[in-house]
């Protein structure tokens, strides 16, 4: 199949990226690592997430970053709403666009949200119908599409069918993440054939994470089979605190230099992208997991 013409990236850095950090964050940063992300010509961002302080500290500040954005036009800023509770103080905030996240694997599930997957799409039927009465749209994620830290491997059937209880509930694009990076391009090809014959491509995202050092590849493998919507973190921040050795996220810089060279649009600013990677990692005093970012800043 043909490469797509052009690629959504959907930037997950301020609120995946920096969720696990061990140190606090403040909100003068997070503010600005958004504002700085938009000016590079990020189209969507993902800013905060509405769950428990007491599980996820790093994101406490979660109503302050959402009322204190600079919103520039054409950019979205969403939130992450597992629950009711969460989406309530979303709305009231003034959110455009909220996800919920399932699992494809049982063990998973109940490691990340105590719950098993039958339960998990239960609790997020509410959250939907909530979402439809104020008129803002809802992202699905699926966890540990492509293998689970304690199942192992993951049959691209259960994958394909989360994904498409997801889509049926009310979800207008479903993003399928490699939560511990151990896909190849094969797989990559097969999981999304898979859930692409309920979903249709243009509805689907993926999600790679790049332990293994794969994650370049594997969208490769699905760029070629008509994905159009990338997820991705700048600097590759993040990971995963249920998932031992877990490593960011494909970092935003890479994916757009791959996007660049094979003559796909993006309307981001590479440079400028950079610079936010090198700026926030010397920020929070880590590493720059990104290729791309690191041999720019040495230029």
């Amino acid at each position: 199949m043909a490469f797509p013409k052009r690629v959504r990236l959907v930037e997950v850095g301020p609120r995946d990226g920096l969720q696990n950090e061990p140190n606090p964050i403040d909100t003068a940063t997070k503010l600005e690592l958004i504002d700085r992300l938009g000016a590079a010509g990020i189209g969507y961002i993902e800013a905060a997430s509405f769950v428990s302080p007491k599980w996820v500290p790093q994101m406490a500040d979660h109503r302050e970053v959402m009322t204190g954005l600079t919103r520039r036009q054409g950019v979205t800023y969403a939130a992450l709403t597992p629950n009711l509770k969460g989406l309530e103080a979303a709305l009231e905030c003034g959110v455009e666009e909220v996800a919920v996240f399932g699992a494809a694997s049982e063990a998973f599930s109940q490691k990340n949200i105590n719950c098993s997957v039958a339960e998990s799409l239960e609790r997020f039927a509410p959250v939907l119908e909530r979402a439809r009465e104020a008129n803002v749209r809802v992202r699905g994620y699926v966890s540990c599409v492509l293998g689970c830290p304690y199942e192992g491997e993951i049959a691209p059937a259960k994958v394909a069918e989360v994904s498409k209880a997801l889509f049926d509930m009310g979800c207008y694009e479903v993003s399928l993440g490699d939560t511990i990076g151990v896909g190849t391009p094969l797989a990559a090809k097969r999981m999304i054939e898979a859930v692409s014959r309920d979903i249709p491509m243009e509805k689907l995202a993926a999600h790679f994470h790049d332990t293994y050092g794969q994650a370049l590849a594997n969208l490769y493998a699905v760029l070629e089979e008509g994905i159009s919507v990338v997820d991705s973190s700048v600097a590759g921040l993040g990971g995963c605190p249920y998932a031992k050795g877990a490593s960011g996220n494909v970092a935003s810089e890479d994916v757009v230099y791959l996007l660049n060279g094979l003559g796909i649009e993006t309307g981001i600013d590479l440079n400028k992208l950079a610079e936010t990677g090198t700026w926030i990692t010397q920020t929070i005093g880590r590493p720059n997991r990104s290729k791309v970012g690191v041999a720019l800043a040495a230029k």
